[in-house]
């Protein structure tokens, strides 16, 4: 019976349904899709568990950031055997760091796969929710496998990928395709699929936000567009068009709330601004609930107030890539000496625990609130710091980035001029000025500065840019003669030495051996790591 076979083999048996509760209307015994798709509700609720998976700390909690802290922005911070084996690309494949992303991105898609299946069969459905339930399972398909793809897949071999919609699925293991090409053709293909029947982000009642709408698929096709044309030029060619539909018809747009330059990109972090005309895609939060990465940045045990657990340190290299007057530099990064509010009370920065001598600043906000430094008076964070989430929504993909992928896209075709625009709309945002003639230089440069430590991965564009040099080179960071002064003076020293990415091996990331040997000769391991 198809419906009780899970997506990935059984490999992945961890992922059953019950372990992630799956939404069941059955009453009692184990769980089974048997018993869906009988009223709005159901769907509603089935598709409503197909995001649960975001906010683990497999996934967009932390764990998938690991392969990002392996670029030259940031440093592991603390002590972390998996994630320093990541960072130096020396991993064996079987770091729980690698391995609780792929099963979960899995789960993700093979419930969006049973979705798919479900969802047409269904009975006493609207077609109003009905079309909607169905976009948001392609949706959930390909976001998931685009995860999945970028991370593991390669130029040679491409990941396990199957769906209801091809012969023999549910009796066989899913095939590993034959390219990563392949598996963003299926992965453009279902964006293109959900972004048909998905209502528009402002069409969403406040109990609906966080599902996914029109934008969020026009947006994840030109990321994929953009990941594809490094074996495809021609791939380029089809962003600009898209970019503006998500602006005219997604009625996405900047932040810009004519305040300074540091205050308007400041906002952008806001809980006010979770929704704002710049969101697109990001992991829901709550106080209580989402995910936990600002404590994962936040200095470790917080100056003694909250749980905060001190990764993912900003290197001396990202700070000195802005310019002097660039305002995003200190929202994105703290340093000694700079002046931040913490539950209620301004105090100066300054780190016990940090490597480089930086912290995080994008996610600190929710930290503002309460008084007298009493974290007890905070309703914005989780009062337990072993699960530290805020009520912060964390940024997967903004309107920011689109642009930008705009640019790149014009800057590749050749039309430099016309890349001004949407460059320069997002530098004069925060008050800098224009550039008449952008080169794919300037372009790298606007990109690591608008998007440093977001989700959106510097490691993979100095990939797919082919600046290995810069993730190879040594990182720095500031000494400061006394680590709890603010004002201490600090020296310049070399915090992680010089790497040794190969781009014959290390363009994807290594599957699990066990997954491989469990396939039974079905799974290559990816090119150059076996």
């Amino acid at each position: 019976m198809k419906q009780q076979l899970f997506y990935i083999l059984a490999i992945t048996v961890g992922l059953s349904a019950c372990s992630k509760n799956w939404v069941d209307t059955k009453p009692t015994g184990e769980p089974t899709t048997a018993f869906f798709w009988k009223s709005d509700e159901d769907l509603e609720k089935a598709t409503a568990a197909l995001y649960v998976p975001m906010r683990y700390e497999s996934t967009w909690g932390r764990d998938l950031f690991w392969i990002q802290d392996a670029s030259d922005d940031l440093v592991v911070g603390r002590v972390k055997a998996d994630g320093e084996n990541i960072k130096n690309f020396i991993p064996s494949g079987r770091e729980g760091y690698l391995t609780g992303g792929w099963n979960d991105l899995y789960w993700m898609l093979n419930k969006a796969n049973q979705a798919i299946e479900g969802i047409p069969k269904s009975i006493n459905t609207s077609e109003a929710v009905k079309n909607r339930s169905l976009g948001e399972a392609y949706f959930v398909r390909g976001f998931a496998h685009f995860w999945i793809a970028y991370i593991w897949g390669h130029k040679d071999q491409g990941v396990p990928f199957d769906g209801p919609e091809n012969a023999g699925y549910g009796e066989r293991i899913p095939p590993q395709l034959k390219s990563v090409t392949d598996n963003y053709a299926q992965i453009v293909s279902d964006l293109t699929k959900a972004a048909e029947l998905l209502p528009l982000f402002d069409t969403y009642g406040a109990d609906d936000r966080g599902r996914a709408h029109k934008a969020a698929a026009w947006a994840y096709m030109v990321k994929a567009y953009a990941y594809w044309a490094q074996y495809d030029a021609s791939k380029w060619a089809l962003i600009p068009d898209l970019a503006d539909k998500i602006k005219n018809e997604g009625h996405r747009a900047l932040i810009d709330n004519k305040a300074s330059g540091k205050d308007n990109y400041r906002a952008v972090f806001s809980i006010a601004n979770n929704w704002s005309s710049e969101y697109i895609w990001s992991v829901t939060s709550g106080s209580q609930g989402g995910s936990e990465f600002p404590g994962v940045i936040l200095e470790n045990k917080g100056w003694g107030i909250y749980n905060g657990w001190g990764y993912f340190q900003p290197t001396e290299e990202l700070y000195q890539e802005y310019e002097a007057t660039d305002p995003r530099r200190e929202v994105t990064i703290l340093k000694f000496g700079d002046k931040f509010t913490y539950f209620g009370v301004e105090r100066s920065y300054f780190s016990t625990n940090s490597l480089s001598g930086f912290q995080i600043n994008k996610y600190m906000e929710p930290y503002s609130y309460g008084t007298g430094e009493n974290a007890g008076t905070n309703t914005k964070i989780n009062p337990s710091g072993d699960y530290p989430t805020t009520a912060l929504n964390l940024p997967l993909m903004r309107y920011a980035e689109i642009l930008l992928f705009k640019a790149e896209a014009l800057i590749q075709l050749g039309r430099n001029g016309d890349a001004a625009a949407p460059l320069n709309e997002v530098r004069a945002r925060v008050g800098l000025g224009g550039i008449a003639n952008p080169t794919l230089a300037d372009l790298k440069h606007e990109r690591r500065c608008e998007l440093a430590c977001e989700w959106t991965d510097r490691l993979q564009d100095l990939k797919r840019w082919g600046d290995y040099a810069k993730i190879n080179m040594p990182l720095h960071g500031r000494s400061h003669a006394v680590a709890t002064d603010p004002n201490s003076p600090y020296t310049i020293k070399q915090i992680w030495p010089a790497r040794s990415f190969d781009p014959a091996k290390h363009m994807a990331w290594p599957i699990s051996p066990d997954e491989i040997s469990r396939s039974n000769g079905a799974y290559n391991q990816t090119p150059g790591w076996k």
